[in-house]
């Protein structure tokens, strides 16, 4: 299982690891297996400013669609572009080659993203 300790998590689902003033998203391996086989993200390009907790783009499964949600705010420096081909990473690694976004001045507007612990307690797991 994957180290979570520097991981924090929404509500949503989404996960965010920050490494000084940038920060890596993704969603969470619950929110992954909830959706099943992945086949499509529609995500934002490079150089987009995004806010903490807005609607940053969408991920259709073979059972659904749901909207995702910046962590934090920042300006989307990379998006993981394995993702175009392969949007299975998402299932197969959710915290390592499923990351989907990388931004840079990373903020963060709130205080409401969880722990390892909390989020594990939300989840039920």
């Amino acid at each position: 299982m994957a180290d979570l300790s520097n991981y924090r998590f929404t509500a949503s689902h989404e996960w965010v690891r920050i490494d000084g003033s940038s920060a890596t998203i993704g969603i969470s391996d619950h929110a992954q297996a909830q959706l099943g086989d992945v086949i499509f993200l529609e995500l934002p390009a490079a150089g987009t400013e995004l806010k903490a907790r807005a609607k940053f783009g969408a991920i259709e499964s073979v059972k659904a669609a749901s909207d995702l949600y910046a962590p934090v705010g920042g300006v989307v420096a990379e998006v993981n572009a394995a993702l175009t081909d392969r949007p299975e990473l998402v299932n197969s690694d959710p915290y390592g080659e499923g990351w989907m976004l990388r931004l840079d001045s990373a903020t963060d507007d709130g205080g409401d993203l969880l722990d390892e612990a909390g989020y594990t307690k939300l989840v039920g797991a």
